[in-house]
């Protein structure tokens, strides 16, 4: 079994933090916490378990920041014993090849894309029963009991040739959705169900900040969810540019100064100060930050009109130093969106990926254009390289991995 992973060595990651702005190559090197290896075909570890090959998978931003040691192991979610070895890629469609005896979900040939397996175990992987309050809601990336460490882990994952995974660690999929379309089903998942964790009123302004594949498929949710909502994005690149536009973005801010720019699109008034970036009194009914970095945050809380609401999609994987002063000031909701679940939409309660999937059979959300590169997994080097660098005008750098 090919697959690319990293541990969690902190002397290691350290050593690749100091090493990497003068040898960008040290994360293929044996100093690395990175690993690509060909591992030996691990059995199915209990009679819940299946194993399935891999037809394609997705680079996410989230892969690329284990990767190349982004992550601080300061911050609270490393602190936590189940989170010791990530086997990379989750955005991966692919078909069941083995069931175990008590399988009940699939049998062999089914398709299926991966959901809880890459974010650790919960109370249903670990069969505890009862379950914890949330696991038992289906609320599983919040489960109480992740890092008790009872039963086994999955081997392998979406950057590889497959990976092993209990029954309740992957979705079905159906015949109509195709590799394209199921590949994206994470992703999309993860902005509907932070448009959905605030979702904009019909005529409210809303502000996107990235356009990035999460910044573009938030975009493309909003107007799913409240078409009449008035959406702007920021954005950096020509194609993040056309994307957005094309998504639904009835406003595109590229470049000047921002806080102008958000002041004249929202009618608010703009305060300088010395020593300060400045403060908005008005500015946008809601914002979803799908970059989580400490000047993000600190701009979208001062960008957010009074009562408004920023909703943190993104995250930067370490200790983020912002001003919260907004939050009471202008008593402005800071709200964490942490990937996927069950949702409350139209008076019924439904996972978020069903949902993704009911909109895309019907063409309210779309897969087209947004997978604009496409590699081997022998070229993996390359294809994380294009990731790395918007100026090859990537969108969603894809893995193929079906023979």
């Amino acid at each position: 079994m090919r697959t690319i992973y990293v541990d969690k060595d902190i002397p290691r990651m350290l050593a690749v933090k100091a090493l990497r702005p003068y040898w960008p190559g040290v994360i293929w090197s044996s100093i690395s916490p990175a690993h690509v290896e060909d591992l030996p075909e691990p059995s199915l570890p209990g009679p819940r378990w299946l194993r399935v090959r891999n037809h394609q998978c997705g680079v996410c931003a989230t892969d690329l920041a284990l990767l190349m040691v982004k992550a601080d192991p300061g911050i609270a979610p490393a602190a936590l014993p189940g989170n010791n070895r990530f086997y990379l890629g989750h955005e991966v469609v692919g078909q069941v090849v083995e069931v175990g005896p008590e399988v009940t979900r699939f049998k062999v040939g089914d398709r299926v894309v991966m959901e809880s397996r890459y974010a650790g175990p919960n109370c249903h992987t670990q069969e505890i029963d009862p379950p914890c309050r949330f696991c038992a809601q289906g609320q599983t990336r919040l489960c109480e009991n992740a890092s008790l460490g009872k039963g086994p882990d999955g081997v392998g994952g979406g950057w590889g040739d497959g990976y092993t995974a209990h029954e309740s660690e992957v979705w079905p999929l159906p015949q109509d959705i195709d590799d394209d379309q199921a590949s994206l089903i994470e992703p999309m998942a993860v902005a509907l169900h932070g448009v959905l964790r605030r979702p904009p009123a019909p005529g409210e302004r809303a502000l996107v900040i990235g356009a990035g594949i999460i910044g573009l498929l938030t975009v493309q949710a909003i107007k799913a969810i409240e078409p009449e909502a008035h959406v702007s994005v920021m954005a950096r690149y020509p194609h993040q540019i056309e994307a957005a536009r094309r998504l639904g973005a009835d406003l595109v801010i590229t470049d000047g100064d921002l806080y102008e720019e958000v002041a004249r699109a929202t009618g608010a008034r703009l305060y300088r100060a010395p020593m300060n970036r400045g403060m908005l009194l008005g500015g946008f009914e809601v914002i979803y930050d799908c970059v989580g970095s400490k000047e993000t945050v600190c701009d979208g809380l001062r960008w957010a009109r009074a009562g408004g609401a920023l909703i943190l999609l993104g995250i930067t994987l370490g200790n983020l130093k912002v001003d919260l002063n907004p939050v009471w000031y202008q008593e402005v909701d800071l709200i964490g969106s942490h990937t996927f679940g069950m949702e409350d939409w139209r008076s019924r309660r439904v996972h978020t990926f069903d949902l993704v999937i009911e909109m895309l059979q019907a063409g309210t959300l779309t897969a087209a254009g947004l997978i604009t590169h496409r590699f081997p997994l022998e070229d993996y080097r390359q294809a994380i390289a294009t990731a790395l660098d918007k100026h090859t005008g990537s969108i969603k750098v894809t893995f193929v991995l079906k023979s």
